[in-house]
């Protein structure tokens, strides 16, 4: 097992094999995160939908998502949220900040392409038809994330990248499968248990719910599915949360263990 301090010499090397990957592997990364984390979003929908009381269906929920963030560091991928702590090699000056910039930049535009892809095929296929109230509870989903508060969405988005990049963090603690499968469990877990909001699951979530909209236009209907379109998708949830997410996982998290482990005095 590696301690803190090892992690972070660790990471300041992967942080800079990660930009030096090349635009198509990126963007295919990306991509296969993304579908990575609506799988497990599906899941998480699916295995809770209809259960009583509601912080049952929250736990059933939060046991199932963490698949998605274990395929992405046991398959590999490239998860923006996770590549926040790209920034650790950039404060010991080992990329430049355009490096960071460009990693990140070409993982969420695949991230984007892989939900919103997995979101159109869920519905597409009946998936949503798998058992009464499955697409109601996917329009319901994505008609509350887009009426959060524009602060809200920000402040959530802070703290579930806390909780994901100490995921990514403590899975490079283990040297051995199970041992990386339970670290990105535990916290990733603990972000859904809480309702916190994680973008690239967002990228999956609201389409699929707006998606399901078009197909099932009664079921909205009956949900007075208001508020539920792209722009509050993009302005509303999206782009706060993309902006939290950051704040949570670069500043609260790299941005520390930098200075706790790595910084010269």
């Amino acid at each position: 097992m590696n301690g803190p301090s090892q992690i972070a010499q660790n990471y300041v090397n992967v942080g800079v094999g990660k930009t030096r990957y090349g635009l198509i592997k990126t963007l295919a990364l990306g991509i296969m995160a993304g579908a990575f984390i609506s799988f497990g979003a599906l899941g998480s929908t699916i295995g809770s939908v209809g259960l009583q009381p509601a912080g049952l269906s929250r736990i059933v929920s939060s046991l199932v998502f963490p698949i998605g963030l274990v395929l992405v560091l046991c398959a590999g991928g490239e998860l923006f949220t996770g590549n926040s702590l790209v920034l650790i090699p950039v404060l010991e000056r080992r990329i430049k900040p355009m490096d960071m910039f460009r990693n990140w930049g070409l993982a969420y535009t695949g991230n984007l392409v892989g939900s919103i892809l997995i979101a159109e095929l869920v519905v597409l296929s009946g998936t949503l038809d798998l058992y009464p109230g499955l697409s109601a509870a996917a329009i319901n989903t994505a008609m509350a994330k887009c009426r959060l508060p524009i602060h809200a969405a920000l402040i959530k988005g802070i703290c579930c990248n806390f909780m994901v990049c100490l995921a990514v963090w403590i899975s490079f603690g283990a040297s051995e499968m199970a041992g990386k499968i339970a670290a990105t469990y535990l916290p990733v877990f603990l972000f859904v248990l809480c309702g916190f909001e994680h973008c690239v699951a967002n990228m999956y979530f609201i389409p699929v719910g707006l998606f399901a909209s078009y197909v099932y236009p009664d079921v909205a209907d009956a949900l007075g599915s208001i508020g539920l379109n792209w722009f509050n998708f993009i302005f509303r949830n999206l782009i706060p949360v993309t902006i939290g997410n950051l704040v949570g996982g670069a500043a609260c998290v790299a941005g520390v263990y930098w200075a706790a482990y790595l910084k010269k005095r």
